[in-house]
């Protein structure tokens, strides 16, 4: 005869006490600290326009999920095997505005499936090591930052003008992109200066034949 308590007794809840719950303390907790640090480095080390705050949340949460994902799968097999299956099928379209942004994303679903395996040191002080690295390279000031200046000329007398301006102050120039059409020319000019004053950019606005004068800062996405 089939009793109340034989209707529970199947092996799903014989899974309930497959990961213990001190485990899963500890590793859900040092995936929220691991995440909250990756949210920080990506913060310090953001180089873009617009800072996007629910990408930083979306890297603790990755971190998060990953982390409740592996210590699952780790917890039987058979569910792992029916989650590689699962995950398979999942599809993201969310467009990568920066390259770093990749690594942001490697490093918080590798730390959660390191955090979700139990191997809690090299967790810690493999984020550690990664977030010091990109602190130290990606904040890396550069004494010899590249511009971009672009031209609008009436003539081939005051490019010619230009071009002498632009070689006397600048340390180096390279010629990126020129355009000639009815209404004059427009050069594009790669620059390296030898400081941080722009003054130059006035006098070249006020050479005759200079209609105006654009100074950017380059970061060797330029597309010409």
């Amino acid at each position: 005869m089939t009793t109340f308590s034989d209707i529970f007794k199947s092996s799903f809840l014989e899974n309930v006490s497959n990961v213990s719950i001190l485990d899963m303390v500890i590793a859900l907790a040092l995936s929220v600290a691991v995440g909250l640090f990756i949210m920080l480095i990506y913060k310090k080390t953001f180089k873009g326009v617009l800072y996007s705050s629910s990408f930083a949340v979306s890297l603790l949460a990755m971190t998060l999920v990953t982390t409740l994902i592996i210590l699952a799968v780790t917890s039987n097999i058979v569910l792992s095997l029916g989650m590689v299956g699962a995950l398979s099928i999942v599809r993201f379209r969310s467009a990568i505005k920066e390259p770093i942004d990749i690594v942001f994303l490697f490093w918080s679903i590798s730390a959660g499936i390191v955090l979700g395996a139990g191997l809690l040191p090299l967790a810690i002080f493999g984020s550690l090591l990664i977030g010091g690295i990109l602190l130290l390279f990606v904040n890396k000031k550069s004494v010899d930052n590249p511009y971009i200046l672009v031209l609008h000329l009436e003539d081939d007398a005051a490019e010619r003008r230009a071009g002498e301006l632009i070689g006397s102050k600048v340390k180096k120039q390279v010629v990126k992109a020129k355009t000639v059409n009815a209404d004059g020319v427009e050069l594009t000019v790669e620059i390296r200066l030898p400081g941080m004053t722009t003054n130059f950019v006035n006098e070249i606005s006020a050479l005759p034949g200079v209609r105006d004068a654009v100074l950017v800062s380059y970061n060797g996405d330029y597309m010409g």
